[in-house]
Parts: C-alpha cells; structure tokens; sequence
C-alpha cells in the first residue's frame, strides 16, 4: 500500500514538474483553480497556443490597457473580492473590453463588462436620454457579479459560467447535455430514450423546439452520472459543424486564462510595468452625488480636471449633464481631488441648457430627433399641455447648450471650392453634403448655395 502512496506521489510530482519546465509556473495554476479548472488543463495545446500569441504579440498592449484603467481596476477588483468572485475574472473584463468603458460590439453590447441593452436592463442598468449605465464603472460591475454569481448557481463551476457569460447559458446546457449523453454512449447501447434525447436536442438546434424541451433532457441525462469537463466540452468532432461550443467560446475561455497568466510573466514583474502589479483593493476612485442639470464640465473644472479626464471616469453621462430628471446622481471623480470638490460644492452652477426656435415643419418628435431626447422631456419642460407648436415659439431643451446640434448654415460657393473641400472643413460626409443638397455630381458654380445640415 505505502509503495502504491509512493507511485502516485512520484508520478504527480514528475507530471507536475514537467508543467513548470514547459514554461509555467506555479502561481499559474492558481488562476486555473480560480475557475474551478484541473490543473492539467495548463498543458491544452491550443491554450498554450493562445498563450503563446498573447505573450509574444501583445506585451505593450497588455501593459497599456491596465495602465490606462489604474484608477479603476483597483474598485473592480475590491467589488470581485467583496462577492467572493474569483480574481480571476478581472482577466474576463480584459478579455471582453480591453478595460475601455465604452468599448462597444457590432451587436449592441457595451462597457466594461459588454452588457446587451436587454440584459443591462434586467440587472438593474439604465439606459435612457442621459445615461448608459451600461458604462458605468461600478454599476456596471455590480451587475456583472450578480449575472455571474446566477450563472455559478447554475452550472456549479466558475469556468462555465464565465462561457456561458459569452455565448449564453441555453449553449452551455446544449453542451452539456450533448456531450454527457455522448459519454453515456461510449459505454452503454442506445435505447428508445437516447434516439428521442438526440430528436430533441436536433429540433432544439433547429429552432423548432423551445429551451424548456431542451432543459429536461438535461435533467435527464444528468442522472446518467456522467460528468462532462472542460476537455470533453472542448473536444473537437470531427465531421460536424456545431460542435459543443462555439469556437469563439472555447478561445474565450483560453484567452481569460492566457491574459491571468501573463500577470506573472517577467514584463510585469520587474521593470518600467511592475507598478501595475503593485496596486491592490485601494480607493483611487470615490463616488460623489450631483445634483440634476449641472454639467460634468462644470465639475471639473471645481476640482482642476479637464472635461477629458473627468469623463474619462463618467462615459456613462452621455450628453455631459446630470440629467434634470434627478434629483442628484453619482459621479465618479479621483480620490486625489475629494478635499477640493467637498470645499467647492456650493459654488457648482446648473447647466445653461439649449434653446430651439420654431420653425415652419417642426414637430415635437422632429425637435426631440434633433436634440437626441424623448419627445415627453420637451414638453415636460416646457410645460406643454397639447403637441401643438407656433412658429417661432422659443423651447427649452433639457441638452447642455454646448453639446446641442448647431443649426443649418447657408455656404455660398467661391473660386477654388470643392464638394469634397467644403464637407472636410464641415466634418460632414460628401455623401451626405451632397444627398442634403440634391446634387447628383461634384459640379458646382460660383454663386451657388447649399445647406451646411448638422442633423
């Protein structure tokens, strides 16, 4: 019995050693635990490839990315700790938006954690005229812990739920069902059962069937006491097109663990970059409440930031103004300027908002178009008792003044103009200079005139 002990010692401590002599070491391992991942998964040839790439192509990158975000990586990581989520999951940020808040997908998904407008709002985030809060550097986090903490719940392993925060959690239960019916299989004949678990799981694929269907075949299988891991969800089959998980699934999970693995690599550790490492759960970043139509420009000036740097922290504030529907609303601002903003609140003055003039066409909704708001705001604030408007009548338009739309200009061309000229000095589109003016070909007089829209 003490030789068979000793065997195992033995082989785990070669297996083990040939991990750290292929490039690793032994902190790496803790990132795999973090996700609930054996160990052994360090040797994937496809996430040592991924590693690879990373490693060699993207050490600047890398490096600025976390510079960029050091006022705000400590919170993120403070609110990772205080909901007991793995640290682990900073790298997930990375991996989803490179630490930029307002990092967006070609479908719609936004901010630091890319949360879809539909599931932003479920968690608790708003999305209106004024705010994104999809962006918003807290908020949005604290969203993301509950989304992840349900999805834990669900699957039991950290690695799944951070899949299923990517391609969402009907894929996964698809792959799960899928490959524990495939290992129920190796071992034992298929039954009338099994063929009617395949029918399902194919119409399920198909769209013929609703997620419901799917999930009792899950149930089922599951009583199989079959257990599928991370490698037989990544297993490759060979001759069909879908397999468990979509490909950009199985890379996410592998660049998590590649970018977490990076933290212990000699660019960060020593050098110029060693201070990224050395910031910890600290207050960089402090929450402060603002009253309602006062803009984030004027804020920053109070405490000495320019309105780049102090938006820089609120891309969530959308038109730079506190939205006059609150009462107050939280804004972040550095720790550093907290003494001068607490000294200087009371000097803070509300927005000059945006003045629009009827003219001959307007409507209310063409008006609210214009100015990017709901049509319901302008006449709120205007006080308006029917959708009625007079010409030349003077509204009220809850935008800063400064970000509202400029009017229409009138350009009369001279010697020397061109289309494409003038849409360069206007920062408008030729095509859309040219649509605006019903022109069908870059030939223009001296003399002629044509509209400058900004709309």
């Amino acid at each position: 019995m003490s030789r068979l002990i000793f065997s195992i010692l033995l082989l785990s401590t070669i297996s083990f050693a040939s991990l750290v002599n292929s490039g690793f070491i032994y902190s790496d391992l803790k990132i795999l635990e973090d996700l609930d991942l054996d160990r052994s998964f360090i040797t994937d040839p496809k996430l040592q490839k991924t590693y690879q790439r990373i490693i060699n192509n993207n050490q600047k990158r890398y490096a600025k990315h976390l510079n960029d975000a050091h006022l705000f990586v400590p919170k993120i990581k403070q609110i990772l700790k205080e909901n007991d989520i793995p640290p682990a999951f900073l790298y997930l940020v990375m991996a989803e938006s490179n630490f930029s808040l307002n990092a967006k997908s070609y479908k719609k998904a936004l901010g630091l954690w890319q949360f879809m407008p539909k599931t932003g709002k479920i968690f608790g985030l708003k999305q209106d005229e004024y705010v994104d809060e999809r962006m918003d550097i807290i908020k949005s986090t604290r969203a993301a812990v509950s989304y992840l903490k349900s999805l834990k719940k669900r699957f039991g392993k950290w690695y799944l739920a951070a899949i299923a925060y990517n391609c969402g959690e009907g894929r996964v239960y698809e792959a799960l069902t899928r490959s524990t019916l495939d290992m129920y299989l190796e071992d034992n004949k298929k039954t009338k059962q099994t063929k009617e678990f395949r029918k399902i799981i194919s119409l399920y694929q198909k769209k013929k069937l609703p997620f419901n269907k799917l999930y009792k075949v899950y149930k089922e299988v599951r009583k199989y006491n079959y257990t599928p891991g991370i490698k037989e969800l990544l297993h490759f089959q060979k001759g069909l097109r879908r397999q468990y998980l979509p490909g950009e699934s199985q890379e996410y999970i592998r660049k998590i663990i590649s970018l977490g693995l990076m933290n212990n690599r000699e660019f960060l550790i020593n050098g110029d970059n060693a201070h990224l490492l050395n910031r910890g759960i600290s207050e960089p970043i402090i929450t402060v409440q603002i009253k309602g139509g006062v803009l984030l420009e004027d804020v920053g000036k109070l405490v000495g930031m320019s309105y780049d740097n102090i938006h820089g922290l609120n891309k969530h504030i959308k038109q730079g103004l506190i939205s006059p529907e609150y009462e107050t609303y939280d804004i972040y601002l550095p720790y550093s300027v907290l003494s001068r903003f607490q000294a200087n609140i009371e000097n803070i003055k509300d927005a000059k908002y945006a003045m629009h003039k009827v003219k001959s066409g307007d409507s209310l909704y063409q008006i609210a178009k214009k100015y990017k708001i709901n049509y319901k705001l302008i006449k709120k604030f205007n006080k308006l008792s029917s959708n009625v408007l007079s010409i030349n009548q003077k509204l009220i338009i809850p935008v800063a003044a400064s970000f509202a739309p400029k009017n229409d200009e009138i350009y009369i061309i001279k010697s020397g103009d061109t289309l494409s000229a003038i849409a360069k000095i206007y920062k408008i589109k030729l095509s859309k200079l040219m649509k605006d003016n019903k022109i069908s070909s870059s030939l223009i007089n001296i003399g002629d005139k044509i509209v400058i829209s900004y709309e």
